[in-house]
């Protein structure tokens, strides 16, 4: 029984994950963080000379217990683990493994997943995701067994959350922004979505925070309210609401929305419109472009709308499209100078800070850029449609029942791609990750196998919000044609 478990544990797009008490449980979990622990030892040691391990965790039900439980294997390896003394975001967990030195992160968290799934992403002493071939050899290790040991002792606890607040707080003139929010009369509404960035933004701005800034959904909730913790439209109708009631002639409302670990970032802009990353990065490049003296690259994923390559073209700045997951990004960040990454499911990293998605850190540059421009976000994003679109964006999750469905899928939307779509000619095609269909600028579909659920999702983007219905239509009836 134990092999077959241990055979169910494959690492997605960033990290394990799987459901509590079943895949995800003790003794496999144990397991799991030997192996991380010998393979950090194994490719990094030498560069760090660090046996620090930092072990974090976020709000999930159960997380600071399996957090708990693995500190004594981190000691049996040999390493001197440190835990985090409360929940906290995984991207505050890089940042202080980056700043001080460790060898390494381990953050028990499910990131967005539903309620009943906890997990382990693994970061390295750079501060980012460990890549591909990390988490081959550490199921490789897990296939050929390897020892378990337990060392109790004392166990170090440090407050990662003030160390990583402390920084952003530092890098940005909090007075300025506050000051400049209120004379806009612009009114922040926080949805934390009970996850681990709850009060941070609060804790940012300290005694200025009252009279401008206003949270939700920041008590602790296992089950999250009955929704998953993805900043996702269909996932906000709480905040939507308040907005809704609180926006006046007087007044606006600004929202801003993280997720479960408070590495991904959305945003409802003062006309109530829902902002996921394919516009936030958009105004990044924009409002940072003009400031920032660099001619670095942007990195997108496939999924990223072509806004963000039209703005960064117009800065003469190289686009580089690469594969899902924020890892990808964080390989070419650790390794080159880069402007911006970000990913359309709301991560975004910042070069100058650190190769991670950090949604906090985020939400301060977005804070920053309205007041410094005295410009609201929805004035900005009206004026980058004008410039650089039109265009409409939109994804759909379709479920399937098991593997085999899903390499039939696969199997047949490779096989069967026609040269039209609805009188639309293709001009290219792209497997960098899923299928990816192009007919012009901003005017693409994509098929792509999430790498951590039982999920088809379906991506488009289009000029015209007709061609977006019309294109995902035919999209689904593609998908039904090969499920029969």
């Amino acid at each position: 029984m134990q092999g077959d478990t241990l055979k169910n544990i494959k690492f997605g797009t960033d990290g394990w994950r799987g459901i509590i008490g079943f895949d995800f449980n003790l003794s496999n979990l144990s397991r799991v963080v030997v192996a991380a622990c010998q393979e950090l030892h194994y490719q990094y040691y030498k560069e760090v000379n660090s046996k620090k391990i930092l072990v974090g965790y976020d709000r999930r039900f159960m997380a600071s217990e399996f957090a708990k439980h693995v500190v004594p294997f981190v000691r049996g390896c040999g390493f001197e683990p440190i835990l985090s003394n409360s929940f906290v975001t995984t991207p505050s967990c890089s940042f202080y493994a980056k700043e001080m030195g460790c060898l390494g992160a381990l953050v028990i968290t499910a990131s967005h997943n539903p309620y009943n799934w906890l997990g382990l992403k693994i970061k390295t002493f750079n501060g980012c995701s460990v890549d591909k071939s990390f988490t081959g050899e550490i199921e490789k290790r897990l296939i050929l067994g390897n020892s378990i040991e337990k060392k109790e002792g004392e166990n170090q606890l440090v407050d990662i959350k003030k160390f990583h607040l402390d920084k952003i707080r530092s890098l940005f003139d909090i007075d300025f922004i506050s000051n400049r929010l209120k004379q806009m009369k612009l009114r922040i509404f926080v949805d934390s979505m009970h996850g681990s960035a709850a009060n941070c933004m609060a804790e940012i701005f300290a005694s200025n925070s009252s009279e401008f800034i206003s949270e939700i959904r920041k008590d602790s909730d296992p089950f999250f309210g009955g929704k998953p913790p993805e900043p996702l439209l269909n996932n906000l109708d709480d905040l939507n609401q308040i907005l809704i009631k609180n926006s006046s002639n007087e007044e606006k409302t600004l929202g801003i929305i993280f997720d479960g670990d408070g590495d991904r970032i959305a945003a409802i802009d003062e006309k109530g419109r829902y902002s996921s990353t394919q516009n936030l990065l958009p105004y990044f490049i924009h409002y940072l472009g003009e400031i920032k003296n660099n001619s670095y690259p942007v990195l997108k994923t496939v999924s990223g709308s072509d806004i963000i390559k039209n703005i960064s073209k117009s800065q003469n700045r190289d686009v580089f499209e690469l594969p899902v997951g924020f890892k990808y990004i964080a390989e070419k960040m650790v390794k080159e100078k880069i402007f911006i990454g970000g990913e359309e499911s709301g991560g975004v990293g910042f070069g100058d800070f650190m190769p991670e998605r950090d949604a906090l850190y985020a939400a301060m540059v977005l804070l920053n850029g309205i007041a410094e421009k005295s410009q609201y976000l929805y004035e900005t994003l009206d004026e980058i449609q004008k410039d650089f679109g039109p265009s409409f964006y939109k994804r759909i999750d379709i479920k399937f029942p098991n593997q085999s469905e899903k390499n039939n899928l696969k199997e047949f939307i490779i096989n069967n791609i026609p040269e039209n779509i609805n009188n639309h000619k293709l001009k290219s095609i792209s497997k960098i990750d899923g299928i990816k269909l192009r007919i012009d600028n901003n005017f693409w579909l994509l098929f792509r196998f999430s790498g951590t659920e039982s999920l088809l999702r379906l991506y488009c983007e289009a000029p015209k919000e007709s061609y977006l219905d019309e294109l995902l239509v035919w999209g689904q009836v593609f998908i039904n044609l090969a499920r029969k």
